[in-house]
């Protein structure tokens, strides 16, 4: 029998990428594990300090899958997520590892273990139209022209939505059916088999003193030049890479338009807010699954105990 798929989320800064690495190093005596990342933002390449992507270090000592394999101008969504997860826990089973599916974008848990709309795939040319309509028409008229094809989609998007925007264009001219037509449709492509789940928690006042001390040293330690490096790229400012938490600060203090400090505070504050929409994300929508300590030794022996009985 297949050993379970373990699923680890938590927000931001929580330990999780730790825990999974202590938990993969003991597998290791029986077996071993892949951690496969499940962080919409530590999938690109030029985005390692940033986005926390474990060390090069850590990738070396266990085999990590989907971290830093996109450049920064392509996109990701939860539908490749989910498509390049199943194939990589497959190779985990395929070499009798423990898959260990790590990261904190809970959508993409939720695409994973339920599955998704049984959308077909786009065309690459009805994608790049879209993105060209954008480009040429801005959001506000974009919207317009998409409520002329699916009302219901335009309604439910502001234009600052900008990729939603599009990918309800793409579905609508190249399926015929609208958006919200086909996410009306039962899921398909969940994960099959036993799993372990669990939400790394930390106490909200250590949350956020883990996030302000990263942000600094994320500052200090490489993450300007990352984002000097992106911004010379020259990219679309609405892709995903480019609205990763702490570019926009880093991005106005190399602008001059703030000053070291404000930069560090406006960063760190970002970032709380994303852990705080994580965190009511958990308590929302995964009620049932349990919730463990990074700093733990019961939670990481309650864990590998699930794994190996």
């Amino acid at each position: 029998m297949d050993s379970p798929v373990v699923l680890l989320t938590g927000p931001t800064a929580s330990g999780k990428s730790a825990l999974a690495l202590e938990l993969a190093h003991r597998l290791e005596r029986t077996g071993g594990a892949t951690i496969i990342n499940a962080d919409s933002m530590q999938v690109y390449q030029e985005l390692r300090i940033l986005t926390a992507r474990p060390s090069p270090d850590e990738e070396a000592a266990v085999p990590h899958r989907l971290y830093g394999i996109l450049p920064a101008v392509q996109p990701w969504s939860a539908a490749a997520f989910r498509a390049d997860a199943h194939r990589e826990i497959a190779a985990a089973r395929a070499q009798g590892r423990v898959a260990l599916v790590v990261g904190g974008t809970g959508l993409y848990f939720r695409a994973l273990v339920d599955g998704l709309a049984p959308i077909p795939e786009i065309s690459s040319s009805v994608r790049q139209e879209a993105r060209a309509l954008m480009d040429q028409l801005g959001p506000e008229a974009f919207r317009s022209a998409l409520a002329a094809r699916d009302p219901e989609s335009a309604e439910s998007l502001g234009p600052r939505d900008r990729q939603r925007l599009i990918r309800a264009w793409e579905v609508v001219v190249g399926t015929g059916r609208s958006l919200a037509a086909w996410q009306r449709c039962p899921p398909v492509g969940g994960l099959d088999g036993p799993t372990v789940r669990a939400v790394v928690d930390v106490s909200r006042d250590t949350l956020y003193e883990r996030i302000d001390a990263r942000f600094v040293a994320m500052f200090d330690g490489g993450g300007l030049a990352e984002v000097e490096a992106l911004l010379a790229r020259g990219l679309a400012p609405d892709l995903p890479a480019c609205r990763a938490v702490g570019v926009r600060e880093m991005a106005e203090y190399l602008a001059g338009s703030l000053d070291r400090a404000r930069a560090i505070e406006r960063g760190q504050q970002a970032t709380r807010r994303l852990a705080k929409r994580q965190m009511t994300w958990y308590r929302n929508q995964i009620t049932n699954w349990p919730r463990i300590s990074q700093d733990s030794e019961s939670s990481v022996n309650e864990i590998f105990a699930k794994i190996r009985p």
